[in-house]
């Protein structure tokens, strides 16, 4: 195995990890909340929980959509049904001031899981695979996993601190309140992509 394509994976990586979609949306909304420390076992779940699915994907599930196109489907209408439904929690999230319950961040297997419903988790995955490890070389697919967990963690991170910056500003309940709505409209938007695609 060669590995000359390290480089431009990883620049892949970053890339498609730092640009905005569910998980760093659910992210800066969570730094917003709750602060970037208890947002810390949401951010492990998706770089971990990503990584497993890379692995995953790579050692047979990406040939299950070629055998039984209708299951890709299937998972993109859950996928949509979910996070539609994710976005009206954030949206309609209370100010901790209007009541006591606040909320919780995602817990790290919540988080984890959230990535096999996450249209975006989905298309990186499988083109790091096809694209990457079209061989589908165990020691491949288990580098690039490693690879796009570690590039992972420090660009969604970004997405928790801004999240966290934004506390002061968002002090003032009304504040919040329509940061919230504007994050859920954005998780809303963000299924742009998948739909489209």
């Amino acid at each position: 195995m060669t590995y000359d394509f390290i480089l431009p994976f990883a620049w892949f990586c970053f890339v498609s990890s730092v640009t905005p979609g569910p998980n760093n949306l659910m992210l800066m909304a969570s730094g917003a909340n709750f602060g970037v420390r208890r947002t810390v076992p949401h951010m492990l779940g998706v770089a971990i929980g990503f990584s497993v699915m890379v692995v995953a994907i790579g050692v047979g599930l990406a040939g299950v959509f070629e055998v039984f196109p209708w299951a890709h489907t299937v998972l993109t209408v859950l996928s949509v049904a979910y996070l539609l439904w994710l976005a009206w929690k954030i949206a309609t999230a209370a100010p901790p001031s209007e009541g006591e319950a606040v909320g919780h961040p995602f817990t790290f297997m919540q988080a984890a899981a959230f990535q096999w419903v996450n249209p975006k988790a989905w298309a990186m995955g499988l083109s790091a695979v096809t694209v990457y490890a079209p061989s589908q070389d165990f020691g491949a697919i288990l580098l690039i996993s490693t690879i796009f967990g570690l590039v992972n963690l420090p660009s969604i991170a970004v997405w928790t601190v801004m999240g966290q910056q934004l506390q002061r500003f968002l002090a003032v309940p009304g504040r919040l309140r329509v940061f919230n709505v504007a994050m859920g409209a954005l998780l809303v938007g963000s299924l742009w992509f998948v739909l489209a695609g």
